[in-house]
């Protein structure tokens, strides 16, 4: 049976990187398959032939499943970036996915999918400032100092963080210390459609039809 993730990248017609690191390897679905499921490659549609709705439909499928959010968690950030005043919506519903804290664990490189990220906020692993944290939606701010928890750190998921933490390239919002494994906001992310490859002005106007 195929796994759940592989068919959401089979269905946006390119890897999501949904499962980390399996996804560079040649055993990934992906490389295999990557017609959409249930449909053989022959009888894939031409790019060229989808809607502009069907596109903007997709990027939106793309981008929620990449950040692992719910249909209606998704539609209440763009709401709030489109409302939210000053700078641009695209701008504002970027910021409010990077600055999940699920993410940004993710992107320290604690976790190789923003899933198993998802999962070790959930459980308590993470301390923001003096609190430990079980929300993986839980936004950053600057100066937040995001730091292993105390008693995680014998947990076998640590045990070569630091390691990882000292490889791993890291928006540059955001600083690391791999000794204490401990990271610090230091500004806030910045939208760059070339460099992310997502085009979240698409997603603003699938809402606003």
């Amino acid at each position: 049976m195929s796994d759940p993730k592989c068919k959401i990248c089979r269905r946006a017609g390119e890897k999501l990187f949904l499962k980390g690191e399996k996804c560079f390897t040649p055993k990934c679905t992906f490389e295999k398959r990557p017609n959409p499921p249930g449909k053989p490659l022959s009888e894939r549609k031409h790019r060229s032939n989808i809607t502009e709705y069907g596109i903007q439909l997709r990027e939106k499928q793309k981008i929620r499943n990449t950040y692992g959010v719910s249909e209606k968690q998704f539609a209440r950030y763009v709401k709030e970036a489109t409302e939210e005043k000053g700078g641009s919506p695209v701008d504002h519903l970027f910021e409010k996915l990077e600055r999940r804290l699920d993410n940004v664990v993710y992107r320290l490189g604690f976790a190789p999918s923003r899933t198993q990220a998802r999962q070790m906020v959930a459980h308590g692993h993470f301390v923001v400032g003096k609190h430990k944290l079980t929300i993986p939606s839980y936004r950053v701010h600057k100066d937040d100092v995001i730091t292993v928890r105390e008693g995680s750190r014998v947990s076998p998921l640590f045990t070569t963080a630091a390691e990882k933490l000292t490889k791993q390239t890291t928006p540059n919002w955001m600083t690391t210390d791999p000794s204490k494994l401990t990271a610090t906001i230091k500004g806030m992310p910045k939208y760059n459609k070339t460099e992310l490859g997502f085009n979240v002005q698409s997603v603003i106007e699938f809402y606003s039809r």
